[in-house]
């Protein structure tokens, strides 16, 4: 019932930097969390990035430092800052609508590669 559009996602050298942006068809002002994941071949899908309602954030590991999460409630936005790009991070990048029983729903995905 809830739709979630990524986009931003597309080539880029390493070092780089790409802003992805998911946008969702309601409200996420209540929404317990909005995340990131991502999905590399052969690999499990994995946490990128969350944040929640009141403002708390987590990150993997591999990208503190480097990503950034963030919501714009007016906009019903979520975005992903990353910079300092490495071939590491190549991946299927999925938006995430976390609220619990009340629901839960992905995105279609947009793919980010780091390449030179």
């Amino acid at each position: 019932q809830v739709q979630l559009v990524e986009s931003g996602g597309g080539l880029v050298q390493p070092g780089g930097s790409l802003r992805l942006s998911c946008a969702a068809s309601e409200s996420i002002f209540k929404v317990y969390a909005m995340g990131w994941y991502r999905q590399a071949p052969g690999n499990q899908r994995e946490l990128v990035a969350a944040i929640t309602s009141a403002g708390s954030t987590n990150y993997a590991d591999s990208v503190k430092g480097r990503f950034t999460i963030s919501r714009d409630n007016a906009k019903n936005t979520v975005y992903l800052q990353m910079n300092s790009l490495k071939p590491e991070d190549t991946a299927v990048y999925y938006c995430h609508y976390n609220n619990g029983r009340a629901g839960q729903y992905w995105g279609q995905g947009t793919q980010v590669t780091v390449s030179s």
